[in-house]
C-alpha cells in the first residue's frame, strides 16, 4: 500500500474519531501549549503490549507539563477482532489507560499520516509542528535494558525549547493491518 507520510516539520493534521470513552475526539480540542503524541497503536500486537505500561507512565510524567498522549487504533477488525472498538474499551480498562484510545475504522487518519507499524511514533512541539517520528526507545521487550530513551528525550528538549536531537529513528513493531 502506497503511503504519504508526514515529515519533520508539517503540522498537525485535524482529524476527528470515536474514542474508548464513547465521545469524538478533535485535533481541534487541543489547546495551543499543548504538546502532542501520536501513536499508533492496537490491542493485539506483542510490540504495543510490551510497551504498554511506559505509555502510562509517560502520560503521568508530563501531563502536569502539557502533553497529550493520543493512540490510534487503525487496524482491520474483520480480520483481527481483537483490534474492534469494544476490545479497546475493554483493554483501555484492563490495563487503566490514562491516555486518549481512537478507533481509525476507515483507516484514512493512518494513511493521513504514512503510519506503517505499531507502535509508531509522531510527535508534535507546542506548534503543533511534528519534531520526532519512530520509536519509544531501543528495547520495546525488555524496558530495564533500554539504553536510549528517544521519545522521553524529545520531549525533554521540546519542553526545554529546543531541537530535538534525533529527530527521527526507524518504528519497529507490527504492521498496521489494512483492509483490503
Amino acid at each position: 500500500m502506497e503511503l504519504n507520510k508526514l515529515n519533520l516539520g508539517n503540522v498537525l493534521p485535524n482529524f476527528s474519531l470515536p474514542g474508548v470513552d464513547g465521545f469524538f475526539f478533535s485535533t481541534k480540542s487541543i489547546s495551543e501549549e499543548k504538546i502532542v503524541l501520536i501513536i499508533f497503536s492496537c490491542n493485539h500486537c506483542p510490540y504495543v503490549q510490551a510497551y504498554e505500561e511506559r505509555i502510562i507512565q509517560l502520560q503521568k510524567d508530563y501531563s502536569d507539563k502539557g502533553l497529550v498522549i493520543v493512540a490510534i487504533n487503525s487496524n482491520d477488525e474483520v480480520k483481527y477482532p481483537e483490534d474492534s472498538l469494544v476490545n479497546m474499551q475493554l483493554r483501555a480498562k484492563e490495563k487503566s489507560f490514562n491516555f486518549i484510545y481512537l478507533r481509525d475504522e476507515t483507516q484514512e487518519i493512518a494513511k493521513l499520516f504514512g503510519a506503517a507499524s505499531t507502535p509508531e511514533i509522531f510527535l508534535f512541539n507546542k506548534e503543533k509542528i511534528l519534531a520526532y517520528i519512530g520509536k519509544i526507545d531501543d528495547n520495546w521487550s525488555q524496558p530495564e535494558r533500554v539504553k536510549q530513551k528517544y521519545l522521553n528525550n524529545a520531549i525533554e528538549e521540546i519542553l526545554n525549547g529546543n531541537e530535538v536531537s534525533v529527530p527521527e529513528t526507524f518504528a519497529i513493531g507490527c504492521s498496521i493491518k489494512w483492509k483490503k
